[in-house]
């Protein structure tokens, strides 16, 4: 196990740098100039005094060669210096971490509504007798992954803050703020787990195991949660590592619907800027997020089922 958590650290360090590579290279390549867009020059050259242009690009590191931009960066980012943004001049660090605390509660509490509804609607779905709610319940899954995440968030505030007035609109108004976001980023991640549970739900229930279970008398609750969701929630767990890392994404558009302050705003507003050291910073977050989600899963995998042993070159063997 412990040689097992070194490779995949190492293998979280290679996907980092991948990401930090990649999204320098296609930031770089994107065009127009960072600060003059923070000069405000656009298509007016003219504008700005080019001696002061050039200052700005120099302390910037921007006139210097991609491959020379690219180290340097990279070894300031290895210690945890993404630079100064261009917009404000304050750390990248310093931006993503007052930001943090709000897109956490988020997607936090996002991550737990879709967890408990999704699985909620899975076990309700195979566990029902009755064909008709069965059907109904399968029918919302498919529902909730086509709708945009956008349109939900609309529609839930024209209902719920315009017409009903049980949620403020915008802002981080405390708890009841956090309702409509949370539930508009919960819906299309609890579909996910809604599907891949009830498959995997309705694939175990067929196992020869269960059939024994009946012939003692189990009932009908006791199958679902004694023999089969142990079972079949290991490939909804797998899924629930991948969303983590998809709501931190989903999040700079439900916290733009929402006018809500947190790590999303800031994308959105460095992509409004071209802030190519912020963009930079979070898109290596995000990298990090997905990474610690997915190593955290595979660590929980033998909790669930003792068989899963680590075999070969560091890979699970399952039962």
């Amino acid at each position: 196990m412990r040689r097992y958590i070194l490779r995949r650290l190492a293998q979280a360090a290679g996907v980092l740098w991948a990401a930090y590579t990649v999204s320098f290279l296609v930031l770089d390549y994107l065009p127009g100039d960072p600060v003059s867009a923070m000069a405000g020059q656009g298509a007016d050259q003219g504008a700005v005094d080019q001696a002061q242009l050039a200052r700005l690009k120099a302390e910037y590191g921007f006139d210097k060669p991609v491959l020379v931009q690219y180290a340097d960066y990279l070894g300031k980012a290895v210690r945890g210096d993404f630079g100064d943004s261009v917009s404000t001049g304050r750390s990248v660090t310093s931006t993503i971490a007052d930001a943090l605390p709000q897109t956490l509660e988020l997607t936090g509490t996002a991550l737990l509504l879709a967890v408990v509804f999704g699985g909620g609607l899975a076990l309700l779905a195979t566990c029902t007798s009755l064909r008709w709610l069965r059907q109904a319940l399968l029918a919302l899954p498919p529902l909730g992954v086509s709708v945009p995440v956008f349109w939900v968030g609309l529609m839930l505030v024209e209902l719920f803050s315009f017409r009903v007035h049980l949620f403020p609109a915008f802002g981080n108004a405390g708890a009841r703020g956090l309702v409509l976001p949370a539930v508009t980023l919960a819906v299309l991640s609890g579909a996910v787990i809604a599907q891949v549970l009830s498959k995997s739900l309705f694939t175990a229930l067929g196992e020869p195991y269960v059939q024994t279970a009946r012939a003692k008398g189990a009932g009908r609750a006791q199958i679902h949660f004694r023999h089969v969701l142990r079972n079949a929630s290991l490939p909804a767990l797998t899924v629930v590592g991948v969303l983590a890392g998809q709501l931190m994404a989903n999040s700079v558009v439900v916290e733009t619907v929402f006018s809500r302050n947190g790590l999303g705003r800031v994308t959105a507003s460095a992509v409004a800027t071209q802030d190519l050291p912020v963009m930079q910073g979070v898109i290596v977050f995000g990298s990090l997020v997905f990474v610690l989600a997915n190593l955290a899963v595979d660590l929980i995998y033998p909790l669930l089922d003792p068989r899963i042993v680590v075999v070969g070159a560091g890979r699970w063997s399952f039962p």
